[in-house]
């Protein structure tokens, strides 16, 4: 008996390892499994992502070979607006032009003289300002760096004459203190 005993005690501890080996080896084999799993999923994830990219690129491949739609310019529309531009803005230069030399006319007509802002010279007469009603004045030809400060003290200093800038801004709708355009005459109002 003790030889039974001795063999099933050498076989337990026998198959118990045995046993572990097995429990062992199956977490290992789940472990895998899971991860085959997951590798599997991420695959399938990647497959609808790479599914939708050639989707879009379809898509956008389509568009590139639709024709324009209405509201997109060829390049004769553009080409065509550039004459137009062009011909306005040379139609706003001769204007512009036209205007100058009925001022010059007026200018002489009225012996309204040449002038720069250290020493202006002045008319006295009593020409028509660009605002509403008559009124005593002097034209000014804006000289380089000329401001409009500068002018109404060269005025208020050598004809002592009490002229503002905004005054002169009354005088001239339209004038844009900061850009003078130099040659241009304007109306010194006497106040």
């Amino acid at each position: 008996m003790r030889k039974i005993l001795f063999g099933l005690f050498i076989l337990a501890f026998t198959v118990s390892p045995g046993h572990a080996q097995d429990a062992a080896t199956q977490q290992e084999i789940d472990q895998v499994n899971g991860r085959i799993q997951d590798l599997i999923d991420s695959q399938a994830a990647e497959g609808k992502r790479l599914d939708a990219l050639e989707k879009s690129v379809s898509d956008m491949q389509d568009k590139l070979t639709q024709p324009a739609a209405n509201n997109s310019a060829s390049a004769d529309d553009l080409n065509k607006l550039a004459e137009q531009v062009k011909d306005l803005a040379k139609k706003q230069q001769d204007d512009n032009d036209l205007v100058l030399k009925e001022l010059e006319k007026l200018g002489k007509g009225g012996s309204i003289p040449t002038a720069s802002h250290k020493s202006p010279s002045v008319s006295t007469d009593n020409p028509t300002p660009a605002t509403s009603g008559p009124q005593k004045g002097y034209y000014y030809t804006i000289q380089e760096k000329d401001t409009l400060s500068a002018v109404a003290k060269a005025y208020s200093a050598e004809l002592k004459v009490k002229v503002t800038v905004d005054q002169i801004l009354n005088a001239n709708p339209g004038l844009n203190p900061k850009n003078l355009i130099v040659g241009k005459k304007i109306f010194i109002p006497q106040p």
